[in-house]
């Protein structure tokens, strides 16, 4: 049994090993001269103003949200797409119903102004 995960383990030692050579090479080779600048925390290229646990207005996790739904509408779509010939007519249908639910919940979102930012 050992014979068939032999490969993923030959595979493993390898990437660890060479992880850990580049890693000890970079802690050698590389320039241990830190700079305030360096060290500092960086935020946008300024100091932070505010506290980090202000609150975000919701508007901003519902656009986030969005991003994904459509994101993940475009991985959905284009396995379809290479695959329309096989699928058929149902699979056109089922994409369609699947596209006008997606459709409606944007109209649903872009009615209700979680797209404005006033």
């Amino acid at each position: 049994m050992l014979q068939n995960y032999l490969p993923v383990l030959i595979f493993l030692g390898i990437s660890l090993a060479i992880g850990l050579v580049l890693l000890g090479l970079g802690l050698l080779l590389g320039r241990g001269q830190k700079d305030p600048e360096k060290l500092s925390a960086y935020e946008c290229g300024f100091e932070a103003f505010e506290d980090t646990r202000m609150k975000f207005d919701v508007r901003y996790y519902l656009v986030a949200i969005l991003f994904i739904v459509f994101d993940l509408e475009i991985a959905f779509l284009f396995p379809w797409a290479v695959s329309l010939d096989s699928l058929g007519l149902a699979g056109l249908v089922a994409m369609a119903i699947f596209l006008a639910v997606l459709v409606v919940g944007f109209v649903y979102e872009w009615k209700k102004g979680a797209l404005e930012w006033d």
